[in-house]
């Protein structure tokens, strides 16, 4: 009996250890989708700035998108901005060219410092034009069979372009280039389309839109993980 009330303690706290590591993509209605892992949350529309009637096709230059997203008002929410990546290693990006997502340049980047290659790969299970080695990979892109062009709903994500996408981050102050990602071929890079290109802009906003829970969520918890350990000392003492 004492060995069972230990193991019931134990997967409680295991189950508990797992869901707050598990990577997560989760729809909190009204059009907003919280990352877990990045601490973000993005509109579902990935063209919202056509949605909605501000552009009538959702491209703009570097300025523009960045102007767009800094004075967006969401479902009464502000605070947003184009989404971020910053050096996937060291303190300087690396525009070397990649195929495993070890520079700034490169497919299959599935770091956090990515926001856009990490929703792209990690949240969304998409395919890049190469594979880690190199290889060509006949399943990439959005609609998944290596077409390119046009846009797609992929999970919970709607409108989802068949293009390229600008990153919030200058390639370097001054240079005329901004980060961006195409999600066409999974790849991000720089200096391919300079500041006052056309391509699409995708919101995104830190943290998320649920209320943390209220101190009485948290004392009933704890109730309940106390009883479990007080059961535990019961059975030792008996």
């Amino acid at each position: 009996m004492k060995h069972k009330k230990h193991l019931l303690t134990l997967a409680l706290l295991a189950s508990l250890t797992t869901n707050s590591a598990q990577a997560l993509l989760i729809d909190r209605g009204n059009g907003l989708l919280y990352d877990n892992v990045l601490n973000v949350t993005w509109l579902q529309d990935a063209n919202y700035a056509k949605t909605s009637g501000y552009s009538a096709t959702g491209l703009m230059d570097w300025a523009s998108a960045n102007t767009w997203a800094d004075n967006l008002i969401f479902d009464g929410l502000t605070g947003w901005r184009l989404a971020a990546n910053t050096p996937i290693n060291g303190s300087s990006f690396n525009s070397n060219v990649t195929y495993d997502g070890t520079t700034d340049y490169s497919y299959n980047i599935t770091s956090p410092k990515s926001e856009l290659s990490y929703m792209y790969y990690v949240n969304l299970g998409l395919k890049g034009y190469y594979s880690t080695t190199g290889a060509y990979q006949s399943d990439f892109g959005i609609f998944g069979n290596g077409t390119s062009g046009g846009q797609a709903n992929v999970g919970p994500v709607f409108n989802l372009q068949s293009y390229v996408y600008w990153s919030g981050a200058e390639f370097s102050p001054g240079a005329g280039y901004g980060w961006s990602f195409n999600t066409g071929a999974g790849v991000q890079g720089a200096n391919w389309y300079d500041v006052y290109n056309q391509v699409y802009a995708w919101a995104v906003r830190p943290g998320d839109v649920v209320a943390v829970p209220e101190p009485a969520t948290f004392w009933l918890f704890s109730i309940g993980l106390m009883s479990l350990l007080g059961l535990r000392r019961c059975g030792n003492v008996g």
